[in-house]
């Protein structure tokens, strides 16, 4: 039994009520007469601090966590919309990748073919709207529009259409020069002075920087003019390889060379129409609004090959034996009339009759004498056209002088004319740079080689009445003209032209290249990213090569879903 002592001891240790305790127990060592109690007591106040601080951090902790959880659930979002969009942007320009090789696959087609699946220049049933997706899901059906610039009954840029861009429409600066070298006389200036907006001394600064020479133009600009620049650079001296580098001839700007149409679509959208225009330079029938690009090429040519590949018969070409000359009239045999071989034979091997025809004798009582070696060559298959020729004929001693049967008659030659373009050509080479296509080009164009062919510095040609008549005779729609539009000669045939004009222009003029440029749009139905390309085929050759390639998706889709098409096809 406790001790008084201990029993007072215990008793002033107990716990008072409402007081926190911690009691820690000491045993005595052994022999000890009890135990020794130590009690050690906490504030209310303390405590409830203490319990206050435990619950602030641990909701801190908390909302951290969720914080960091939302942070990290809208870091997946984006992610997973981003991975979408680049999906959905890389199925986009899949489906404009698979336009392009449409076009290629089109144009390896032979011309029929290409007729009857309805034409390269409007052919919205090949060209527009074309499904490659069906599998979408909310985006809808994916698709391809191949896209051009249209032109008016008046010859003027006007809006779209679903096709191609023959390059031949424009006028090609390689053969401005070319023409320039050949025709002397300032005439690459005078076709570049029928742009709109152009001046004499961009005109010649444009000439001096692809020729090859140093010698500056009368308003030109070479090496020197550029040196002084900051950066110096030098002029390019030769062709150029894309038309963006006249921007850095002096005095070409970016509103001469693209006009208000900023995003490329062909059109002057709202927002494009209050854009600066050059400055005291006429904008007709906004002739200006897409600038100098939309009337200037570097990619135009045509092929020499008949339409089923097959190669024309040189008509200039080398036949040095007798042998040589009999196979020459019997491959003109087998394609030509049998007059027609002759006198192309009699021509080669004669020359043009002097003094009085009264012994004129008519082609067919004439019989090639291969013996006689040929005398000359023609410059063009009109040379054919409108003379008599003096020479040696079978069987006769003395030259006779043979009758053409290809009389200078411009109604009658559309008879003979497009048969022997279909099967004879000058020159061996397979293509022809340059030439500019009269049933396609713009006014504009059309005025350019017109003033710059059949005029002079001294006798200066207004083409505005020829260019009315160019205009009102041909078809609106090239893929549907009868045979007689085939060639550039129907300026002759329909006597728009007389022949000397038309052996001036031949060089210059075609009725159709064979390099075709257009913008393929890849979309889905209802929106989201799409892709933009501009790309230039060029089909002279068998299977057609693309010769040039532009990413315009930055410039946007430049079209509405409802122009480019979203209801053509709704199932494969």
């Amino acid at each position: 039994m406790s001790s008084p002592q201990a029993q007072a001891i215990a008793a002033s240790h107990e716990p008072v009520p409402g007081t926190v305790a911690n009691t820690r127990v000491l045993r005595s060592s052994p022999g000890a007469a009890g135990h020794r109690v130590v009690s050690h007591r906490m504030s209310p106040r303390r405590s409830r601090k203490t319990r206050g601080m435990a619950l602030v951090v641990v909701l801190v902790v908390v909302t951290l966590l969720t914080l960091g959880a939302l942070t990290f659930s809208e870091l997946m979002m984006a992610e997973r919309e981003g991975a979408e969009v680049a999906v959905l942007q890389s199925q986009t320009r899949a489906l404009a990748d698979s336009g392009v090789e449409l076009i290629r696959m089109f144009l390896a087609q032979d011309a029929q073919v290409q007729q009857q699946s309805g034409g390269w220049y409007d052919n919205p049933s090949q060209f527009r709207g074309v499904g490659v997706i069906y599998e979408g899901g909310q985006h809808g059906v994916g698709r391809f529009t191949v896209v051009a610039p249209a032109m008016d009954s008046d010859g003027r840029l006007a809006g779209i259409r679903y096709g191609l861009e023959d390059e031949s429409t424009k006028l090609n600066l390689n053969m401005v020069l070319a023409a320039d070298m050949k025709l002397g006389g300032n005439a690459g200036r005078r076709m570049l002075m029928a742009l709109p907006g152009m001046t004499e001394d961009v005109a010649d600064a444009i000439l001096d920087w692809i020729d090859l020479d140093d010698e500056p133009r009368d308003y030109g600009a070479e090496i020197e003019s550029y040196a002084a620049a900051s950066p110096a650079y030098a002029t390019k001296n030769g062709p150029l390889d894309t038309l963006e580098e006249l921007l850095l001839v002096r005095g070409v700007t970016p509103s001469m060379l693209f006009g208000v149409d900023t995003n490329r679509n062909h059109l002057v959208d709202r927002a494009e129409s209050a854009g600066t225009m050059i400055v005291d330079a006429g904008n007709a029938q906004g002739t200006l609004d897409c600038g100098w690009a939309a009337y200037l090429t570097i990619y135009s040519y045509e092929s020499t090959r008949q339409p089923d590949g097959q190669p024309r018969i040189d008509l200039a070409r080398d036949a040095s034996s007798e042998e040589d000359r009999k196979k020459f009239y019997e491959e003109l045999q087998a394609v030509l009339a049998p007059d027609w071989a002759k006198f192309i034979v009699f021509w080669r091997q004669g020359a043009d009759p002097s003094g009085s025809t009264a012994n004129l004798r008519p082609v067919a009582e004439c019989e090639p004498d291969f013996s006689q070696p040929f005398q000359r060559k023609p410059q063009s298959v009109l040379d054919l056209v409108g003379k008599n020729v003096r020479c040696r004929v079978l069987g006769q001693n003395s030259a006779v002088v043979v009758q053409t049967p290809f009389p200078d008659e411009p109604f009658v030659s559309g008879l003979f004319l497009p048969k022997l373009l279909d099967h004879c050509t000058v020159g061996s080479a397979v293509t022809v740079m340059g030439r500019v296509n009269i049933n396609t080009a713009s006014r504009v164009a059309l005025a350019a080689v017109l003033a710059g062919v059949l005029g002079s510095d001294d006798e200066p040609f207004d083409p505005t009445e020829l260019v009315d008549a160019i205009v009102s005779e041909r078809p609106e729609n090239p893929d549907q003209a009868d045979e007689s539009f085939l060639y550039e000669t129907w300026l002759y045939s329909r006597a728009i032209v007389d022949l000397d004009q038309m052996k001036k222009l031949f060089p210059y003029v075609c009725a159709r290249g064979s390099v075709y440029r257009a913008q393929v749009i890849g979309y889905f139905d209802n929106g989201g990213p799409s892709a933009r390309l501009e790309v230039v085929v060029d089909a002279t050759n068998i299977p057609p090569r693309m010769v040039f390639w532009r990413d315009m998706t930055h410039l946007g889709r430049g079209y509405p879903l409802e122009t480019l098409g979203v209801e053509a096809f709704d199932s494969p």
